[in-house]
């Protein structure tokens, strides 16, 4: 197939020779067998080169649709190309959930869970948290199951061990959201009552344009099942908002409190519309939750550069987990996300600044997103990153699967 060319925002190129979208797993075994390099292309909302290759870039979105509940062990098994918005309306008919979701319901399962992405919540993991187990195509062409307690550096890998075909995700019961919005809240409440307000709803957001004055808005996305929120700073907006300025707030979740299932209130952006901007380029940077106000401290100063090239930040919270390269490995975190103006030239010099402020942070870079974070620096974050490269060597030995992001940041042992 011809295939897509670029990523969703336009800014990577794919420098592949053939895409393919086989509609059969033996088709994808094939062409992995023969391949000499592959890599696996979800929805393409990476913003980082991550998926690219110089080789057969394969989309897994034409194998046969699959959400396969399992009542007894409480999980579901599903295609890897499907969509968030599309699983989550077929659990929910089930009665069942996942215990969160991203900001928009438009990426893979597959591609998100290898990049570490996230929704927020203090007690709420990555996307990856809820993998139990998947089944992947290894260099070879062979179909192989792998678990995740027994191998938990296998989920967050980047597509660097072969391509995922399926997945099984824990579940949870389904559950109701009401999701409520406050505005004109001064970043320096944000700062010093960080604690309470992201402890005061299930999900929780604060969005910024770091413009003078210095506030942000609330997205508090409570269960019904749970009090209202408690914390009484900002005001209550008087309608739907977007998180953007300007943007239609149609394209949103149900605002206002009014309650809804769980799957129409956690993304903020409703699946049959274009999420965020749309013209775009994205960054996030992830840190210990402790240092939430040195964020604070460290961005404030640069706010005047933030403002001349940002659309908007978003600032969220994700519990720890034990996947390799997660973001959240093995600490409470904090991430502060910024969707950039599509400028790159622009935006280039600010996210070198962005990156020398939060450095003493220990600020890990979202996989997804831009960044220029250094190949040691980042070695230097993550401590099982030899553990991981051995990974990649025992699945892959001739490097099958990877590209030149993978490897800049873990060269062949």
């Amino acid at each position: 197939m011809s295939g897509q060319r670029a990523n969703w925002a336009g800014n990577v190129t794919f420098a592949a020779e053939r895409i393919h979208q086989p509609s059969s797993l033996a088709g994808l075994q094939r062409i992995v067998a023969r391949s000499g390099r592959a890599r696996a292309l979800g929805t393409a909302h990476s913003f980082s080169p991550v998926a690219d290759t110089r080789g057969d870039l394969v989309s897994v979105a034409g194998l046969p649709p699959l959400i396969e509940a399992d009542s007894e062990r409480g999980t579901v098994t599903v295609s890897a190309g499907l969509r968030y918005g599309e699983l989550a309306a077929e659990l929910h008919k089930a009665g069942r959930a996942l215990a969160n979701l991203a900001s928009l319901p438009h990426i893979s399962v597959a591609g998100a869970c290898a990049t570490g992405t996230h929704g927020s919540g203090n007690a709420n993991g990555s996307l990856a948290t809820a993998v139990r187990a998947m089944e992947m195509v290894t260099a070879d062409g062979d179909l192989v199951t792998v678990d995740r307690a027994a191998s938990p550096g296998a989920v967050v890998a980047l597509g660097a061990l072969g391509i995922v075909t399926r997945l099984t995700l824990a579940t949870v019961p389904a559950f109701g959201i009401a999701q409520y919005v406050y505005e004109d809240v001064p970043l320096g409440q944000v700062r010093d009552q960080f604690g309470e307000i992201f402890a005061s709803a299930y999900s929780v957001s604060v969005f910024t344009d770091w413009r003078s004055p210095l506030t942000g808005r609330i997205w508090f996305k409570r269960r019904t099942d749970a009090p209202a929120p408690r914390w009484a700073g900002g005001r209550p907006a008087d309608g739907p908002r977007h998180p953007l300025p300007g943007k239609p707030p149609a394209n949103c979740t149900t605002q206002l409190g009014a309650p809804g299932p769980w799957h129409e209130r956690l993304p903020h952006f409703r699946l049959e519309f274009t999420p965020s901007a749309g013209n775009e380029l994205q960054s996030e940077y992830l840190l210990p939750r402790e240092h939430a106000a040195g964020a604070f401290d460290a961005l404030g100063p640069i706010a005047a550069e933030l403002a001349a090239v940002l659309q908007i930040s978003e600032i969220r919270t994700v519990a720890a987990d034990d996947l390799w390269l997660s973001p959240a490995y093995r600490r409470d975190t904090v991430g502060v996300h910024f969707t950039w103006i599509n400028d790159w030239p622009a935006v280039e010099p600010v996210l070198a600044l962005v990156e020398e402020r939060l450095a003493p942070l220990r600020a890990r870079p979202h996989w997804g997103k831009l960044f220029s974070t250094s190949p040691a620096v980042v070695h230097g974050l993550y401590e099982r990153a030899d553990d991981f490269r051995e990974l990649m060597r025992h699945y892959d030995p001739a490097g099958k699967f990877r590209n030149d992001l993978l490897d800049l940041y873990f060269p062949p042992l």
